[in-house]
């Protein structure tokens, strides 16, 4: 992913303009989905072949195979890349507006505090009934600031036995739900979210913690601090509640996203944290 959007963000005020969801789609048509062997030079080999004006057809060589790579990376990673206002220090005024292009996605934990994570997507989990780990357990410190990863709108809020105090919020076109979960007791999410409440990029939600594992709300049922960070993709709504919910393994993308931290800072009168520096998502939605 990292190379892909590299091209992608160095093309963009270039003559031949690369995309980086097109370029992974091609990776997977020829490498058929397995990147156990993937090298940079691949993707160079197929962004020099574009370059020269390739048709996509040719140099993904199964078109059918193409389309489908297409439509399921478009719906994980389509909010990731794009045009974005960002501020950042300034000497003199303390602040201005700068405007970018390149990823405009955060990490789930903000700037300035350990976590630590290994892919655990998929390993058995017993409480309540047997089941796969359907997410990435980000291991950190209670209290810690959580960010929403994406812009969106919050979907669900409140307890869950399973996942605690925990927050979803729904991408503003609708394909992605990030689940936060297992929040800090009493004081799991910031005061002023409410089911419909509309969150950037970058914001805080919530606070790390270890909730959860109890039919009765606000008890510390889990051993270890840390963040359950998962996706679920929803290409129709009747998929969003039922047996084929279609959850992904997160683990690379929180990876790619350990750079982009959110800085942020607290009230000492009310506890809460919030963005250091505002953000502005120029793709259209949610305005």
């Amino acid at each position: 992913m990292k190379k892909a959007i590299a091209l992608d963000v160095e093309s963009h005020d270039k003559e031949v303009k690369f995309n980086y969801i097109v370029l992974l789609a091609c990776l997977a048509t020829k490498n058929g989905n397995n990147f156990s062997h993937y090298k940079d030079s691949q993707l160079d080999t197929i962004a020099e072949k574009l370059r020269s004006g390739e048709p996509i057809e040719k140099v993904a060589g199964a078109t059918k195979y193409y389309n489908y790579y297409y439509e399921s990376l478009s719906a994980v990673l389509s909010g990731f890349v794009g045009d974005y206002e960002i501020e950042v220090p300034d000497d003199t005024s303390g602040k201005h507006w700068e405007k970018r292009y390149g990823i405009k996605a955060f990490s789930p934990i903000a700037k300035g505090y350990y976590y630590n994570h290994y892919d655990d997507f998929g390993k058995k989990r017993s409480y309540g009934f047997s089941r796969p780990h359907l997410g990435n357990d980000l291991i950190g410190n209670t209290g810690s600031p959580v960010i929403a990863v994406e812009s969106g709108r919050v979907e669900a809020l409140g307890w869950n036995q399973y996942g605690g105090w925990r927050i979803g919020i729904r991408s503003f076109d609708s394909k992605r739900y990030y689940y936060y979960a297992h929040l800090r007791k009493n004081f799991p999410y910031r005061k002023d979210l409410t089911v419909g409440s509309s969150v950037k990029a970058g914001d805080v939600i919530g606070y790390l913690g270890h909730s959860g594992y109890s039919t009765k709300e606000n008890v510390n049922n889990i051993n270890t601090p840390h963040l359950h960070f998962g996706m679920q993709l929803v290409f129709d709504e009747s998929q969003k509640e039922c047996l084929s919910e279609i959850w992904i393994n997160v683990y690379e993308i929180v990876k790619l996203l350990e750079n982009k931290r959110s800085a942020v800072v607290k009230d000492p009168e009310t506890k809460e944290y919030s963005r250091v520096y505002d953000f502005r998502d120029l793709s259209g939605y949610g305005e």
